[in-house]
This record gives structure tokens, sequence and C-alpha cells, in this order.
């Protein structure tokens, strides 16, 4: 079989999508990538060996009617283009995971009758995956919750978030050599998010103090490339933090900074919630709270009401119910203990397989 994956923007829909591909992969079947020309996706999916095809496709502000027309003009010449790429590619299958470039060439596979899937990650439906699913043979869920977002005549089946194979392969030991973290040591890893999370970075290192008093503690703390510099000139006024406050801008060993962490401070965007439920990681999250719909906080709750997890709000940062609620984390390994058995009861670490099989399945039925 012959698949095209296409989804792009963020980590949110590159990491479930990259996953997918490398299942499909991993089963004999062939995969090409679309994406944008310098989105993430482009780097990523390069760093895994996909053949990869560029679009052009870009959002709007709906405050400003000139962006709707540049967009719109946007995606109908990339259209073209998909179909001309498709029609030599020749794929049995399509599978869109979001972001504006799926919808270029989702629409160019329903125009040449090829089967579409989608994949939502979130709890509420993404403009993207709600404009493709009146094309598509099947929309796959991450969330059951989402379904009352999509109108379709496909199937809509909930499959979980594909969280990729390579977040089980790190073993505890080795991953705290690779980062310099000693092995009998108490590791917070903090991150928020492919892009950051400059609020979750300032209140950290506002409670260096804290955190630096906690005997054991060391913490990796992934800042975003944006406010790499600022948060280390910040550290480096504070000598204690040297040695134990160990600072990455952009982490691609995910698997292995999990592997290396007691427990974990982050935003809940639906990967990170997918792979700490897999993984069985006790969190704190902290929702971003502009995103649409508050979708972080939506998509945080499943885990949370499972007592998988617990929540901070982004506005609680600043105040003593930041230490309060972080505290136990780091001192309490009953208490990780507790969210780590909730979690993996909780988490879906087959989500990959169900989709790659589904989306196996769509092929063969419609003819590959």
């Amino acid at each position: 079989m012959r698949a095209v994956i296409t989804g792009g923007g963020t980590a949110g829909h590159i990491n479930p999508a990259l996953a997918v591909a490398q299942e499909l992969r991993a089963c004999g079947h062939e995969v090409s990538y679309a994406g944008t020309p310098q989105g993430l996706e482009a780097r990523l999916v390069a760093q895994e060996g996909f053949p990869y095809t560029a679009f052009a496709a870009t959002g709007f502000n709906r405050r400003k009617p000139l962006t709707l027309l540049a967009s719109s003009a946007r995606v109908a010449l990339s259209t073209l283009r998909a179909r001309r790429w498709l029609a030599a590619v020749r794929p049995q299958v399509v599978v869109g995971f979001g972001g504006y470039v799926s919808i270029p060439v989702g629409l160019a596979a329903s125009q040449m009758r090829i089967p579409l899937a989608i994949h939502e990650q979130n709890s509420t439906s993404g403009m993207a995956n709600r404009f493709l699913a009146r094309h598509a043979q099947l929309v796959a869920l991450a969330y059951g919750s989402a379904a009352c977002g999509f109108k379709t005549k496909g199937a809509v089946e909930t499959v979980g978030n594909p969280v990729r194979a390579s977040l089980f392969e790190a073993d505890k030991a080795t991953a705290r050599a690779a980062f310099g973290l000693p092995q009998d040591a108490t590791v917070l890893l903090a991150f928020g998010g492919s892009l950051g999370a400059r609020h979750l970075n300032e209140a950290l290192v506002s409670q260096a103090g804290f955190l630096l008093s906690v005997h054991g503690l060391h913490i990796l703390h992934v800042t975003g490339t944006r406010d790499y510099d600022e948060t280390a000139a910040a550290l480096a006024q504070l000598p204690s933090a040297a040695g134990r406050w160990h600072l990455v801008g952009y982490c691609d060993r995910m698997g292995e900074a999990y592997a290396a962490a007691d427990a974990v401070l982050s935003r809940a965007g639906a990967t990170t919630l997918a792979e700490l439920g897999a993984l069985g990681m006790p969190a704190l999250l902290v929702p971003y709270p502009y995103a649409a719909a508050d979708e972080q906080t939506a998509n945080a709750r499943a885990l949370v009401d499972a007592g998988a997890a617990a929540l901070l709000a982004d506005d609680e940062l600043d105040t003593p119910a930041f230490i309060e609620r972080l505290t136990p984390f780091l001192l309490d390994g009953g208490y990780r203990a507790s969210l780590t058995r909730a979690a993996l009861a909780h988490g879906n670490a087959q989500a990959r397989q169900t989709l790659a099989r589904l989306v196996a399945e769509l092929a063969e039925r419609h003819g590959a």
C-alpha cells in the first residue's frame, strides 16, 4: 500500500502523524509526507527519512477579509499542485492530521476519489479537520467528545492519540547520563510544548530559590528556543543553579527526557497528554489559557479526572498555589506512584497501531 500523510504547523499535529507514518512503514507500506515549505514538519519528517513534498498554505484573520482572499487563492493553487503530485505518487489512501496544509492535500484526494482519513487530536475540532470531514471516509478521534464538531458521512472511530514508538525505547540510566543528571537525583522535567511557554519559564525561574532548596532535586528545563537566552541569563545570577538546572532550548529526544524524569510540569497539549498517559508520567498540567475554545483545559480534564495528573490554572503560576501544587511531585514518591498507576490505566499506548490498521483497511476496501 502507498499512503500519503499530511499535517503541520505544531508538534501537536506532526508527532501523531509521524507516529502513524512510522507504524505504516514498519508494516511494509510506502509512506510519503506533505507539509509546508518552512514548517516544523519539514525538519522533523526529514529526520525520519520519509519523502517530503511542500505545499504553501496559510491561515487568515477573520477581521481582515483580504487575508481570507489571499489564503483561499493559495489553497486553490496548492490543491492544483497536490492533484498533480498525487497523480504521480498514486497513493491508495491520504491521511490528514490537521493544520492548514492538510486542506489542499485532502481536498485534492477527495477530488481524485482517493480515500481520505483524518485524525483529530483535541477534544474540540480544528478548522481544517472540520472542513475535510465532509469529504472523509474515516474520521478518527482522540476524544469521543470531539464527534459533535464534525459533519461527515464517513465512519467515526475513537482511537486515542498516536504516540511515537521511540518514546518507549529509552531507559532511565542511559537517559540521565545523556543529560548529565545524577542517577540518584529527583528530576523534574519542565516544558511548554514545541514552541515553549514564556509564563511557565518565568514562573519556574521566579521559584528557583525554593526549587534549589529541595535536596537532591535537578530540573531538566526545555525553554523553547525563543526564551532560552533570557532564561539562561536569569539563572546565571544564581550560583546554586549551576549543575542542577539543566537548560535545553529545543528537545528532539523527548523519549530520553521522559525516561530521565520523575515528574513533569508542562502545558496540556493533546500530544503531550497522550505521551504522559502512555508512559505513566506523573504530571502537573498548566493549560495554555489562550488556546481555541480553551481546548487544553478540556483535554486535560480526562487525565485529571482519572487521578492521573493535577491541574493548575495559568493565572495561578504567580501565586502560592504553584508551589503548593508542585511540592508533592518533588517530595512524595508515593503520590507520584499513584499518579503513574492511574496514568498507565488511563493512557493508550496502542493508538498508532489502531489508526494504522484502520487506514490500511480503508485503503483495502477501496481497492488497494
